[in-house]
């Protein structure tokens, strides 16, 4: 079994969804808690506040980049290719999905289902390992936090 989707599933049975998940992976791979960021996650679920709009393993790896490269605090500047980073991640999510399910949406992923990790758990692990070769491939460590 594909060794993120041993650090997914777990997840997944405790009602995180794909949004929620992505960024829970960032802050464990950098052996952070930031609960009221994982709660905030939660407005992106499930397409977008449960519209079925734009899938949260999208969304998610959207926030899970931003994690490690946007501005926060005042003082912060965002990563010199910060937004060249979160757009490789939006090409490849285009690039893997449209092909297999015509839409980058929830509800073209699900068809008429809900959300479902036998269904998503494959491409949420997908995203997860994308994720990861960006930030590497971008000289960015994953298990450092940002300060």
């Amino acid at each position: 079994m594909n060794p993120a989707l041993l650090e997914i599933m777990p997840l997944a049975a405790q009602n995180y969804c794909c949004s929620q998940i992505l960024l829970l992976l960032a802050l464990r791979a950098q052996g952070v808690e930031n609960w009221p960021l994982v709660r905030a996650a939660s407005g992106v679920c499930h397409g977008m506040g449960a519209s079925g709009l734009t899938c949260g393993i999208l969304t998610g790896g959207c926030l899970a980049i931003g994690l490690y490269v946007g501005r926060g605090r005042e003082e912060e500047l965002a990563h010199d290719r910060a937004d060249l980073l979160v757009t490789e991640y939006v090409d490849w999510f285009r690039d893997r999905v449209i092909p297999d399910y015509g839409d980058i949406t929830c509800q073209a992923v699900l068809g008429e289902g809900k959300p479902d990790m036998l269904r998503c758990g494959g491409l949420l692990a997908e995203g997860w390992q994308q994720i990861l070769t960006i930030l590497t491939e971008a000289g960015i460590d994953p298990a450092e936090p940002r300060e």
